[in-house]
């Protein structure tokens, strides 16, 4: 386990404006609205405006699954970057979403995750979606990132006949 301390803790500002250009440098990102609302040392808050060009059922008005999952999975993310002890490529290993109830019809979604292990090689991370109250979520999340500092130094073995 990683020991050092995160970037975030030694360089806040540095961290914000990165993550600030990166969310408007991502197309989907940008065009989901993604907002990065607040961030701390391994923890960060995302919210997706409510649009109607969102809706995944257009008779009941609700957010598609997507959009959620989506928002969960960035918010994942910036907080395993709210961890590291230096800037490095990441990618989703797995990411588990259970959906509790429908978000409520024109607000907003809110996510907040926490990076609560970091290794050499991978990421955990807990996160919750919600509109008004982070105790009545819309969803619950957890996932695992891999990091590009886990890149092998040797390659696999080769298999038997190869």
């Amino acid at each position: 386990m990683s020991d050092e301390t995160s970037l975030f803790e030694r360089d806040p500002d540095q961290v914000r404006r990165l993550h600030g250009g990166f969310f408007n440098a991502i197309p989907h990102s940008r065009e989901l609205g993604l907002e990065v609302v607040d961030m701390g040392p391994g923890w960060g808050v995302l919210k997706v405006p409510y649009r109607p060009e969102l809706i995944g059922n257009p008779t009941t008005g609700v957010l598609h699954g997507g959009v959620i999952t989506s928002l969960m999975d960035s918010t994942c993310g910036l907080a395993v970057f709210c961890r590291l002890p230096r800037m490095e490529a990441i990618a989703t290993l797995d990411l588990r979403l259970d959906f509790l109830k429908p978000a409520v019809i024109g607000e907003d979604v809110f996510a907040r995750a926490e990076c609560y292990r970091l290794t050499r090689q991978i990421a955990f991370v807990r996160a919750t979606a919600y509109q008004r109250d982070p105790e009545d979520p819309v969803a619950t999340s957890t996932a695992a990132f891999m990091r590009a500092s886990s890149s092998a130094k040797k390659p696999f073995p080769p298999r038997e006949g190869q």
